[in-house]
């Protein structure tokens, strides 16, 4: 059996969204337990020019839904960016569950071979679909959930290596 560009991504985008709305919602509780403001863990940065927690969630959703669009070849939904709050980047993570449940297997496979072209303002990234998957889509994709799951980390956040990996079907913790 071999695997197909829908195996190779939906499920992990879908996976790893689900872990990333389980990683707010563990958020909520440390800072009810601890008497730290959620404002205060939407700030939270590394620096250095790195983006902060609300723009790393931004970001991996965007990462998602146009990675899962471009393969599919379907525009993704807009979302602007002006999440603000943790009901917010809750909304907009599920918002872009829903895109990314709603795409078929038919409308990704078939071609592994077709190109996909990204265009910046200094120039374009020519791809196949399934180099564009590998070595861009997904890796950009984890990425952005791995900053944001480790900003929480540092702030405290009792977030262990099974709750980035199976999210809210972790075990629990002794």
């Amino acid at each position: 059996m071999s695997l197909s560009i829908y195996d190779v991504s939906i499920p992990v985008y879908l996976q790893l969204l689900r872990n990333l709305n389980h990683f707010l919602g563990k958020a909520e509780t440390f800072a009810a337990e601890e008497g730290v403001t959620l404002a205060s863990l939407t700030e939270l940065n590394f620096g250095h020019g790195m983006a902060n927690f609300t723009r790393q969630i931004q970001f991996a959703s965007d990462a998602a839904k146009s990675g899962a669009a471009r393969l599919a070849g379907v525009e993704p939904p807009s979302m602007p960016d002006t999440e603000t709050t943790f009901p917010e980047l809750r909304e907009r993570i599920a918002k872009t569950i829903a895109f990314v449940e709603s795409l078929k297997p038919e409308q990704l496979d078939g071609d592994d071979n077709r190109e996909i072209v990204l265009k910046f303002p200094s120039g374009s990234m020519t791809f196949t679909a399934k180099s564009f998957l590998l070595t861009f889509s997904l890796p950009n994709f984890i990425f952005h959930v791995t900053t944001a799951y480790d900003l929480l980390r540092s702030a405290g956040v009792p977030l262990g290596k099974m709750d980035f990996l199976a999210g809210a079907g972790a075990p629990p913790t002794a």
